[in-house]
């Protein structure tokens, strides 16, 4: 579907986008129906059951849990990575990937964790759930990682998630995916994730409560229309109700789409409700479409966009579409950010992430790339993927004796007012698994992000 199509669709309750549906009650449970049982999990559906343990379940010919709980390498400790590393969505995998390998670096250096190496398993999945599902099989059944890290979206996440409660005997869990969604922090699958980022919740929350305070009211959504879409538009929706106020307009688009996509459509759905301020919930190749056309076409409101939109990415495709002026489509932007400014060096954790992204300069294996992609030195993104990777090694230290996975909840449930270095301290616990509170803001300034420190004097 094409960026001028998709803003004619119903944006309010969009079907799934991938069509797809549960296998039949009872079932077999092939590898076909695990990925569509994982399409299903996007809603929130259960999987059909089944009267086989996960030990013995026929996944596929060759395919199936060992029976055995597999210790980790004696000088190992293997993660599980599915994300997206090509598509228009590629810069957000590589950026996290290469702030993790960046602390991982440095750790490996070290002599490890305990005397083991972190080793990563790379798969791809394009920001695609059936790919992600059949990684996350791959993973899990063949290569048995230690646990899942480093996931990158909504739409892929919640497919895993069904995986992961449907063979719970096996004690796994992913750790702090990049996504801000409710389904991996409340039932039926919280149990089984452990988050650091704030929530899309959270940053939504904040988004309208400040364009409130300064008299924008009217609020549009532009979102993608899957999973992470109504997740980000029902938090708008959310915390309008909390003001007395509905969602002004709202326009879709489909995941997958290009920044060379034509948003006219979408823009001027938009413009028809006259909104005070847009915010939008997608990734950046879209959502720098849609600022561009809305700039174009004289919608000249603020247009917000939350953190996982990758803000480095989404202002360089910004700055690139006007050669004469850079800044042109650029002064009505304003992000939302789960981690502080890398600009910021009197943070104690920004020159530990700086040096050692300078040090290493993490590149994605080879093997995995498919399209040319131009890392940045410092982001946002690679920010997250940094702590993300700090955190956990700092947990995995907590594992007493041989690393098994049995041991994971009580060496999370350890870290209580853990300094991460970046002034807000982490603590999880059997009721409390997210890390991190705090969304910060920021605006475009000769050519970078910054921190958005007067909400009035910018936008009111």
């Amino acid at each position: 579907m094409s960026g001028r199509d998709s803003g004619k669709e119903s944006p309010r309750r969009p079907p799934d986008p991938d069509g797809e549906s549960p296998p039949p009650a009872g079932g077999p449970l092939t590898r076909r129906s695990v990925v569509r049982a994982g399409v299903a999990g996007l809603l929130g559906a259960p999987f059909a059951a089944s009267s086989l343990s996960a030990a013995t379940l026929p996944l596929a010919p060759g395919l199936r849990w060992s029976g055995r709980r597999r210790r980790q390498p004696d000088d190992e400790i293997v993660l599980g990575v599915s994300a997206a590393f090509s598509g228009p969505s590629r810069g957000l995998g590589t950026e996290l990937y290469r702030g993790a390998l960046a602390c991982f670096g440095q750790v490996n250096e070290r002599g490890g964790v305990n005397g083991r190496r972190i080793v990563l398993k790379l798969y791809d999945d394009g920001y695609q759930p059936d790919p992600c599902v059949e990684n996350t099989l791959k993973l899990m059944l063949e290569d048995e990682v230690f646990l899942l890290f480093g996931y990158v979206g909504t739409p892929t996440v919640t497919r895993v998630l069904p995986l992961l409660k449907k063979f719970q005997d096996q004690q796994m869990y992913i750790f702090f995916p990049f996504t801000g969604a409710q389904p991996q922090r409340e039932p039926p699958y919280g149990e089984f994730a452990f988050n650091l980022r704030a929530s899309y919740g959270q940053e939504t929350a904040g988004l309208v409560d400040n364009f409130v305070r300064i008299g924008r009211r009217r609020i549009a959504v532009f979102y993608q229309a899957d999973a992470y879409g109504r997740s980000g538009w029902a938090g708008v929706r959310a915390a309008l109700a909390r003001h007395g106020e509905t969602i002004a307009g709202e326009a879709t688009y489909s995941r997958g789409t290009q920044f060379t996509s034509v948003m006219r459509a979408q823009v001027e759905i938009l413009q028809e409700a006259s909104p005070d301020a847009v915010i939008c919930v997608g990734a950046y190749a879209a959502c720098a479409a849609c600022a561009r056309d809305a700039m174009d076409l004289g919608l000249h409101v603020p247009i917000a966009n939350l953190s996982f939109v990758g803000s480095e990415n989404l202002l360089q495709l910004l700055m690139d579409a006007n050669e004469d002026d850079p800044a042109y489509y650029t002064p009505w932007l304003v992000n939302s950010q789960v981690v502080p400014s890398y600009e910021d060096t009197s943070i104690p954790a920004v020159p530990e992430y700086r040096e050692l992204m300078a040090r290493y300069d993490p590149q994605v294996p080879e093997e995995l790339v498919k399209e040319s992609y131009d890392a940045f030195p410092n982001s946002f993104v690679s920010l997250e993927g940094y702590l993300d990777a700090k955190l956990l090694a700092e947990i995995l230290r907590r594992i007493d004796g041989t690393p098994e996975r049995g041991k994971l909840n009580d060496a999370v449930f350890s870290v209580r007012n853990y300094d991460l270095g970046i002034g807000e301290r982490v603590s999880f616990g059997p009721d409390r698994r997210q890390g991190l509170q705090s969304v910060y803001y920021t605006v475009v300034e000769d050519g970078r992000f910054v921190t958005l420190s007067d909400w009035e004097a910018k936008f009111a």
